[in-house]
């Protein structure tokens, strides 16, 4: 567990120690319950820890633990491109009413039936990880909700650890019970089936 006012090296060596540790990469102790992990950050930490992610994969990798990281909004424009739309999206995006452009790409980038298939289909290309990471769900929204995905990806990612990097906050209290609260400042969305990182014990 780190501090709740936790700097990004402090985030490292925490998640280091996790993601190494054989309780969190055989999911032992989690009662049956899916090995989801999310880890919110502050928002203004995010340049900073986006620039850790991939010194942490690599220093994973010294310890032949094997992250395959799934970056929404690079996942979401390759399946555009690959329908051959993307250009299209771009060329009347600014001329839309924002409503009818939010459903419609609400559509086409559908959790259940685009996103959580082209997930499992990279999760095909590279072998089974060790862990899993998902990162870019701030640029993807409002298109994909982080609990909209989450609640969508049980089915495809219940044999390894999965860890959400979130900017934001994930918040457990007795009036509102579990929620996800993106950026700090947008309306929160109910999720509670996932384990915040920055306070587990490892």
């Amino acid at each position: 567990m780190i501090h709740k006012d936790f700097t990004v090296s402090e985030l490292f060596q925490h998640l280091l120690k996790g993601m190494t540790s054989k309780r969190f990469l055989k999911m032992q102790g989690l009662n049956s319950d899916i090995p989801f992990y999310i880890c919110p950050f502050p928002v203004k930490l995010k340049p900073a820890v986006e620039e850790m992610i991939p010194q942490l994969i690599q220093r994973l990798s010294t310890q032949d633990v094997h992250v395959l990281n799934v970056n929404l909004y690079d996942l979401c424009i390759y399946e555009l491109k690959a329908e051959g739309i993307w250009e299209q999206l771009l060329a009347v995006e600014p001329e839309t009413e924002k409503g009818y452009f939010l459903e419609s790409m609400q559509s086409m980038l559908d959790v259940e039936k685009h996103v959580v298939p082209a997930i499992g289909k990279a999760l095909d290309g590279h072998g089974k990880p060790d862990i899993l990471f998902l990162t870019g769900i701030g640029e993807v929204f409002p298109y994909i909700r982080a609990h909209n995905l989450l609640n969508n990806l049980q089915n495809a990612a219940r044999e390894f650890p999965s860890v959400l990097f979130f900017p934001g906050k994930y918040e457990h209290t007795l009036e509102q019970g579990a929620s996800l609260q993106l950026f700090e400042k947008l309306p929160s969305d109910k999720y509670y089936r996932a384990y915040d990182i920055t306070k587990c014990e490892f």
